[in-house]
């Protein structure tokens, strides 16, 4: 057991299917505190004849320092509370997770999701009929849409949107700058694919 310790202590245990030889009069390790200590999981298997073993190692979470200022650290434990994080580290998790977002969207490669939302007149001639029409030219963008009235003049549209940042943009574009559309505006997120959890 004295070889799995070593290789965990080692900067080789990142690496996965790692094969060590022990004894099998060795004494047990407890793999928790291994893992309590490494924060990693380990993924254990022994052969029929308590020769070999295998361990794969995944990483659960990465530790790094963050030098703030104090009024900006109590602000951000403030605000953690306020959003009901159970800790600084989810809080701050979750703001790198929002710029990555932000920065996906401007890589015009990168798939992502989100939502055109319109306010427009639906008395104004034609509109109704030039969303209509730039709707089914991006059909393959479009995954859902909301319609409702918000009084006798007002309608509300959302658009539920996934694709290519490139077209999502200029879909949004063409749907806001339309004349009649009182306010528009594109909300992205990410299709969670990309995005470690």
């Amino acid at each position: 057991m004295a070889e799995l310790a070593d290789a965990l202590d080692s900067k080789s245990s990142a690496r996965k299917g790692v094969w060590v030889q022990f004894p099998p009069t060795a004494p047990i390790l407890s793999i928790d505190s291994f893992s309590a200590e490494k924060r990693c999981l380990i993924d254990i298997t022994v052969s029929a004849t308590n020769q070999v073993m295998r361990y794969t190692i995944k990483e659960l979470v990465t530790r790094f320092s963050v030098s703030l200022p104090p009024p900006l650290a109590r602000e951000l434990d403030r605000m953690a509370r306020e959003k009901g994080y159970d800790n600084r580290s989810l809080a701050v998790a979750d703001m790198i997770r929002a710029q990555l977002v932000e920065h996906h969207q401007q890589l015009g490669n990168r798939e992502i999701a989100g939502s055109i939302t319109l306010v427009y007149d639906h008395h104004r001639h034609h509109l109704q009929d030039l969303l209509t029409d730039l709707q089914h030219e991006h059909r393959k963008v479009i995954i859902s849409a909301l319609h409702c009235h918000l009084d006798h003049d007002n309608c509300l549209e959302v658009l539920a949107v996934r694709g290519k940042a490139t077209a999502i943009k200029k879909l949004a574009d063409e749907l806001i700058a339309a004349k009649g559309v009182k306010h528009g505006k594109l909300t992205i997120t990410s299709t969670g694919k990309d995005l470690p959890g």
